[in-house]
């Protein structure tokens, strides 16, 4: 596609809608973690640097296409000014006469946050008039939420449609995003290693199916891979499996085996009889689970075996983590995952809330290729879709 940087589009003197994704967790008022602020920095900073001024949006959680005090923007405007060393005045909506009037006044170099642009109810509708509105508080529209890129909402893509060529582009934060995907995806350095991990093949057949035309190894972990143990008969005890999904696995085995692509599932597993810290723990000698237990981690086998196949990887995915990793008894397999992964000398890149977070508990995202800032959005470029924020910004 033919998407521009923000760096090919004039800014100076002009007012910039930047959609960003400030969908942070909060504790009462309290953010827990300011990363997609942080994240975001680097677009908004060459905005105002530019001579522009801002215009953010975002949403924030999922309140029901209305007002609601639990999700207001104001913690986010607060941190927001003090991360750019001035302060961000916080809009009292996200369209209407004091909305206009404020985005009118802003000056060069200033900025204005919209309040949650999800309390309005044409925003998740993709609603013509609410995108019409917001486009109008701006002469360019910059997007630099790639975790919202896979919905078709009014601010991530409908909106995009009132500014001609040379008026909209991408971020730095989206752009480095599409930049990964089509490394992985177009023509990636051999051998391509994808891990994926998680509770549910269901979750993820779509980008199964795609990657098979594209992996040289495909390692499975997690839950998921108990279904695909079932499937061929190995005892899983009472590891959480999708039964009506085994005719699925058994399609997605012969397909890999037919185009040559090593699939690879734990031979080994950490078991217990409750998904507790304190439960009584054993390893398996092999890929049967005993009945009565179920598998919560891989074994130390795996762990070896997993991290041999990424040792000559050149590329690398990882989506999913390989156990309940948020369970610290169990989540070893996990973290050996991250570091085989960090010791890649490839390209590397991860994707999903529970493998991003495993990266940073591990220490070793600075070894780390592409962090993804979208789960939901890269897990829908792997089944091959088009992003509807992405392809808004098509000239």
């Amino acid at each position: 596609m033919a998407i521009r940087s923000i760096d090919e589009i004039a800014i100076e003197g002009k007012r910039v809608f930047v959609r960003v994704d400030f969908n942070v967790p909060l504790k009462g008022s309290t953010i827990q973690d300011d990363t997609r602020i942080r994240a975001a920095l680097p677009t908004l900073k060459a905005v105002l640097a530019g001579g522009g001024s801002a215009v953010i949006a975002s949403h924030l959680g999922r309140p029901k296409g209305g007002p609601d005090p639990a999700y207001t923007l104001a913690p986010v405007a607060a941190r927001l000014g003090e991360l750019l060393g001035s302060p961000v005045p916080l809009a009292p909506g996200v369209i209407g006469p004091e909305v206009d009037a404020l985005a009118k006044k802003l000056k060069p170099r200033s900025a204005l946050l919209l309040e949650n642009v999800r309390f309005h109810p044409g925003e998740e509708k993709n609603d013509p008039s609410l995108a019409r509105q917001l486009a109008s508080l701006a002469d360019v529209y910059v997007n630099d939420a790639f975790g919202t890129c896979h919905r078709a909402h009014a601010s991530t893509a409908g909106m995009a449609a009132h500014f001609g060529p040379g008026a909209k582009a991408a971020g730095y934060l989206l752009l480095a995003e599409i930049q990964a995907f089509r490394r992985i995806l177009g023509n990636p350095e051999r051998p391509f290693v994808a891990i994926l991990g998680g509770a549910k093949v269901s979750d993820k057949i779509d980008v199964i199916r795609n990657l098979l035309g594209t992996v040289d190894r495909l390692l499975v972990g997690g839950a998921m891979a108990y279904t695909f143990l079932a499937a061929r008969g190995v005892p899983v005890g009472d590891s959480l499996i999708e039964a009506d999904k085994f005719e699925l696995a058994q399609q997605i085995t012969a397909a890999a085996k037919k185009r040559g692509v090593e699939l690879l599932l734990p031979a080994d597993h950490v078991v217990a009889k409750d998904m507790v810290s304190g439960a009584d723990r054993k390893t398996t000698e092999a890929q049967a689970v005993p009945d009565g237990l179920k598998g919560l981690d891989i074994g130390p086998k795996t762990r070896e075996i997993f991290a041999r196949a990424l040792g000559d990887a050149r590329t690398v995915f990882w989506n999913g983590p390989m156990g309940v990793f948020e369970t610290p008894a169990f989540a070893e397999g996990t973290f050996s995952v991250a570091r085989a992964v960090a010791g890649c000398s490839g390209f590397t890149v991860v994707g999903g809330g529970d493998s991003v977070s495993a990266i940073q508990m591990s220490g070793v995202a600075d070894r780390i290729g592409h962090i993804s800032t979208g789960g939901g959005a890269s897990l829908e470029l792997l089944e091959g879709k088009v992003l509807p924020g992405v392809a808004a910004l098509e000239d």
